[in-house]
């Protein structure tokens, strides 16, 4: 008894400790593979323009309090896609959804007008590759922005997608309508009556008089 007592023990103990290292591993021993994908979209905040020649800070979002875009600016944004997985991955493809009042001005693959979608193939990555692309895009012209809306912001998603797997991520920005006359940013002056635009005539003599008395005084 103590004999099949002691070779229970010992078959026990055998399975307990291999059992979890087996299921670490594939089938041929090695590590067990893995598939991830990311993709991180960026949009350039403009920081500083000189010319022709404009710097950018790609950041995750604009707020409205960040630089707002006019109708006809460009907006350009960062895409970084990465395998983040153990084995290769081919055939890795990426989709830019375009919201409404963009048009696409430059960039990698090819555009459908019907669902507003960039979509390119970015090709085959291996264990922590990462790519990086850029798109740019342009904001509508004045007319064709929102007539009850002087400030809209837009939401930009791509994703990034091979046999199964896919990620995605979005970008913020802000479109403000300029109103004729109006510099965007800056408030309006209530308009003056009569009684006001006279006083302020009055103000104007009584200002000129006294220039005229202070000039002769210290001639």
């Amino acid at each position: 008894m103590k004999m099949l007592e002691l070779l229970v023990l010992l078959v026990s103990s055998f399975m307990f400790h291999v059992s979890p290292v087996f299921a670490q591993y594939g089938q041929y021993g090695g590590p067990a593979p893995v598939q991830q994908l990311l993709i991180d979209k960026f949009v350039g905040k403009v920081t500083s323009s000189k010319g022709s020649v404009t710097q950018l800070d790609y950041v995750d979002n604009l707020s409205p309090s960040d630089p707002r875009f006019q109708a006809g600016q460009e907006v350009n944004f960062k895409l970084k896609v990465k395998n983040t997985s153990n084995v290769n991955l081919s055939n890795v493809t990426v989709k830019d959804f375009l919201p409404e009042f963009v048009e696409p001005v430059a960039g990698p693959g090819t555009f459908d007008a019907n669902s507003r979608t960039i979509s390119f193939n970015a090709g085959n990555f291996t264990p922590d590759e990462e790519k990086t692309y850029f798109l740019t895009v342009k904001v509508v012209s004045q007319e064709k922005l929102p007539s009850d809306k002087g400030l809209v912001c837009l939401l930009n998603k791509s994703q990034a997608s091979s046999g199964d797997i896919s990620d995605e991520d979005t970008a913020q920005f802000c479109v403000e309508k300029q109103v004729v006359g109006i510099t965007p940013g800056v408030s309006q002056v209530p308009s003056a009556g009569p009684e006001f635009g006279a006083l302020l005539l009055a103000g104007q003599f009584v200002a000129l008089g006294a220039g005229l008395f202070l000039k002769k005084k210290y001639n």
